[in-house]
Formats: structure tokens, sequence, C-alpha cells
């Protein structure tokens, strides 16, 4: 079994221990997406050579208060240098 379904299994006679488990990876999704959407805008992978001399590249991120039905999450929005990504997974 892998983490997820080990949390699970021992969340599962608690409610409030479900909400935060979700939570919690939901919020590791959400950020994976938007990596991804960023990966995909960009076309290169993080510290691929491929991206060097691009013109443009990653720089940082801002975090992001996004209300679920599972309670809040924080999630970190990535930047590019140029400020020509806008992402499109949340609203």
């Amino acid at each position: 079994m892998n983490d997820f379904t080990k949390d699970f299994a021992q969340a599962l006679f608690n409610p409030d221990k479900i909400n935060d488990l979700l939570r919690k990876e939901l919020q590791q999704a959400v950020n994976n997406l938007l990596e991804a959407e960023l990966t995909a805008f960009l076309g290169y992978d993080p510290y691929a050579r491929n991206g060097w001399n691009t013109g443009n590249s990653r720089n940082g991120a801002y975090f992001r208060k996004v209300d679920t039905q599972f309670g809040p999450i924080e999630v970190q929005v990535p930047r590019d240098r140029n400020g020509q990504f806008h992402q499109h997974t949340l609203p």
C-alpha cells in the first residue's frame, strides 16, 4: 500500500482526519498541476538544457489561498520571468 492508502485507512474512523488528508492531497495535486501547466507553457522541464537562452524562464511563485469543500488550501502559483504565463487551473 502507498502512503495515501495507509493514511486513508487510518482516517476512516475520524471525519476530521479524512478532510485534513483530502485537503493535503488536493493541495499537492493542484501545486503539481500548476507546475505542469508552466512547464507546458515554457516548453521545457525545470533545469533542462534546452531551456537555456530561450528568453523566458521560471521566476519563483506567489502564494494564493483557495477555498475548497475540504477547507482552505494554500497553493503556489508559479511565475515566468517575462510575466507572460497566466494559469488556467484556478478561477
